[in-house]
C-alpha cells in the first residue's frame, strides 16, 4: 500500500469519526432532551456508539489491504 492510499484512508477515517461523533452527540443532545429529562447517559450512549461505528469502519477500510477480495463466484 501506498502513502497516499494510507493517507486516502486515514482522511476518510477521521472524516467519518467526526460525522459519526457528531451525528451521536446531536441525538443524544435530543433525547436527553425530549425523552430522558435531561440526563447526560443518552449524550455519552450517542457519542460512544458514534465513535464505536466509526472505529469499526475505520478497521475495516484499513485491514481491507489484507483481506482477500473476489470478484468471480467459485462454481
Amino acid at each position: 500500500m501506498s502513502e497516499k492510499e494510507l493517507a486516502k484512508k486515514w482522511d476518510r477515517c477521521l472524516a467519518d469519526g467526526a460525522i459519526k461523533l457528531g451525528t451521536g452527540l446531536g441525538l443524544g443532545i435530543v433525547f436527553s432532551v425530549l425523552f430522558f429529562k435531561r440526563h447526560t447517559w443518552p449524550i455519552s450512549f450517542g457519542s460512544g456508539t458514534g465513535l464505536g461505528m466509526a472505529y469499526a469502519n475505520c478497521q475495516n477500510d484499513l485491514r481491507s489491504f489484507y483481506m482477500l477480495h473476489s470478484s468471480e463466484k467459485e462454481q
